[in-house]
């Protein structure tokens, strides 16, 4: 999707029609809060670049993952400022995770792909 802000609305209503669709209504309010959040940041992070969202079902849990073009930084103080301010702009989605008792994170996209990825695990 979009690398823009307005992107999260899209992916909130998509989230919530596909978990619905599947049976898993129970997952909508913490997973369209999840991508919202996490669209909305990371499309700051790397505006105008392509987002991908991915969800699914796997091990009796639901995995939200939302990949950004937002380059890792090889300088370790800037690494670790980057890091810290998506961390604080996701203070709402990490407040909602933990109240499901899910996971939560984010880290270097693995080669071929670059950027960064961040995922949301909720368990059944």
């Amino acid at each position: 999707m979009p690398g823009d802000v307005r992107s999260a609305f899209i992916g909130r209503t998509v989230v919530g029609a596909a978990l619905e669709a599947h049976g898993l209504a129970p997952y909508v309010w913490p997973a369209t809060h999840a991508v919202d959040e996490l669209v909305a940041v990371t499309a700051r992070m790397s505006p105008g670049k392509e987002l991908y969202v991915s969800l699914r079902q796997r091990d009796d849990a639901v995995r939200l993952l939302v990949w950004d073009q937002h380059p890792h930084h090889t300088e370790p103080d800037l690494a670790a400022l980057c890091e810290t301010r998506r961390r604080r702009a996701l203070w709402l989605l990490a407040a909602v995770v933990d109240d499901w008792g899910g996971e939560w994170g984010s880290g270097e996209a693995k080669s071929p792909q670059r950027g960064t990825k961040s995922w949301v695990q909720l368990p059944r």
